[in-house]
């Protein structure tokens, strides 16, 4: 093969491969934008806000991300996830004693028991009865929060795959320079290569063999 036909062909397959590298990250440019917007649109649109710095209480100016965020409106990934766990996971925590919805509905059910055993008029019925109506109420305000903390995390998840997404995009367009600068070389070198050097041709010594 020719040195000029093999230059032409490695330049144009890098100027291809450095196209298919650019439009796979305009893909991904345009995915991390998407995202972006999507969590910043959703989000906005709870209208949640952090609490001001003057109104946090001392456990929660121990977290650093409420203390960065406090007054701001919530419309980022990680400002969700900063709301999520620090926040509504702060205050889970302290409430029914840290015990989880699913925890909280065995201890209805050991309370239910509980009365239904009883005689209808036994005095410690209304006391296990008053148990079952606080820890409803509880189990309920539990729900709520781990609903709410769970969708929040699930917006800081979308968010952080637009970031993945964004980074992806610049390893994909410095990859594309580097290998239509590699082709345009390639190319440059063929225009430069007379037409009829040949590649990896063998040198001659000079020297003929002659059989005797």
């Amino acid at each position: 093969m020719k040195r000029k036909t093999l230059d032409i062909l490695v330049g144009l397959g890098l100027v291809v491969l450095a196209g298919l590298l650019l439009v796979a990250g305009l893909v991904l440019t345009s995915n991390a934008n998407f995202a972006n917007n999507y969590v910043k649109d959703q989000l906005g649109q709870q209208q949640i806000s952090f609490k001001p710095a003057d109104k946090l209480t001392a456990e929660e100016k121990q977290s650093a991300c409420l203390v960065k965020y406090a007054g701001q409106q919530l419309t980022t990934g990680k400002q969700a996830e900063c709301y999520a766990n620090e926040f509504i996971g702060l205050h889970l925590k302290s409430t029914a004693g840290g015990k989880t919805y699913a925890q909280l509905g065995d201890v209805q059910t050991g309370l239910r028991a509980q009365i239904e055993a009883l005689p209808k008029d036994d005095p410690a019925a209304a006391d296990l009865q008053k148990q079952l109506t606080d820890t409803t109420t509880a189990r309920e305000t539990v729900f709520k929060g781990e609903t709410l903390r769970g969708l929040l995390l699930t917006s800081y998840g979308f968010s952080e795959f637009g970031v993945k997404a964004g980074q992806a995009a610049l390893v994909a367009y410095g990859a594309a320079g580097l290998l239509l600068l590699l082709g345009a070389a390639g190319l440059i070198h063929a225009a430069a290569t007379p037409a009829s050097k040949g590649f990896a041709v063998p040198e001659t010594t000079g020297r003929e063999t002659v059989d005797a």
